[in-house]
């Protein structure tokens, strides 16, 4: 008995046709046939009543489908399993990081998961958001830190590791420095030092200008939030930030919420559903480096 015999009276069990189930499992009706005669030949019993127009299951096929599809099933759990393990032993994982961000906690995770299966190639790239985001979607990537201004970008899966508002950073005794609080149009009044299209910080700096009717001018742009720092510590304009950003730079710079911008700044890990055992090794590893 073999296990290719089971599957093609599985199908005619389920088809109730010689040639529908041909056409399911991809070989010609007469080799569907001979393989069945041949199990029925091994069993000593019939296992469809052929006289009629459809294939029906006779008293010794009935008794016998749910085993085999019992035992088509324990084949298909046995070469999950093995490869499970096999992808855990020598597979490849390609993680992509938004540029200019440095998250220890995810360098810390990759650097656990490497020494619990170092058999896995580990690739680290970096882009900006929605190039990370789209290459997710493709299968280009296994697992992307971005950032972005919704919760789960359409079609993935997300993990959320910091949501906080904008604020904007200026040096002491700039004008909005002081007591006022800070708005996006009182922003417009000052070149405006950002990040980059593409980048989730920048989305929801455009999104909630785009919701007042307002078009500031972006004097400078730059990927990495040190860059931004330093141009506006030389008074070349207001810097937009995250909160936890602008922290770095509290020695020499002032970090004031825009009071206006509601819509959270996220990072985010984001992944496609139905990927393979160490991706979800990986992901295990990130929730705990970061719940840490």
């Amino acid at each position: 008995m073999e296990l290719r015999q089971l599957e093609y009276f599985v199908a005619v069990a389920e088809e109730q046709n010689f040639t529908r189930a041909a056409e399911r499992v991809h070989i010609s009706q007469s080799g569907v046939s001979a393989q069945v005669r041949r199990l029925e030949r091994e069993l000593g019993a019939e296992l469809f009543d052929r006289s009629g127009r459809a294939a029906t299951l006779t008293v010794a096929g009935k008794a016998a489908l749910e085993h085999a599809r019992a035992v088509l099933a324990a084949a298909s759990a046995v070469g999950q399993a093995v490869g499970e393990v096999t992808d855990l032993i020598r597979g490849r994982l390609t993680v992509g990081m938004v540029i200019g961000c440095t998250v220890t906690p995810l360098f810390d995770a990759l650097a656990a998961f490497h020494r619990a299966h170092p058999g896995v190639e580990i690739a680290l790239l970096e882009d900006n958001s929605h190039r990370l985001v789209r290459a997710v979607r493709a299968g280009h990537l296994d697992l992307a830190l971005v950032g972005t201004a919704a919760t789960t970008p359409d079609g993935l899966q997300a993990l959320t590791i910091v949501s906080e508002r904008l604020v904007a950073v200026v040096p002491p005794g700039h004008p909005l420095a002081g007591a006022e609080p800070v708005t996006l149009r009182a922003l417009g009044g000052h070149p405006v030092i950002c990040m980059p299209p593409g980048t989730g910080l920048r989305t929801v700096f455009d999104q909630a200008c785009a919701a007042q009717g307002l078009s500031p001018a972006i004097a400078l742009e730059a990927s990495a939030s040190d860059a931004i720092a330093d141009l506006a510590a030389r008074g070349l304009g207001v810097a937009v930030l995250s909160a936890s950003m602008a922290e770095h730079y509290r020695d020499r710079l002032t970090a004031r919420p825009i009071e206006d911008v509601e819509i959270p700044a996220l990072l985010s890990l984001v992944w496609a559903d139905g990927r393979g055992p160490a991706l979800r090794e990986l992901l295990r590893r990130c929730r705990s480096a970061f719940a840490a």
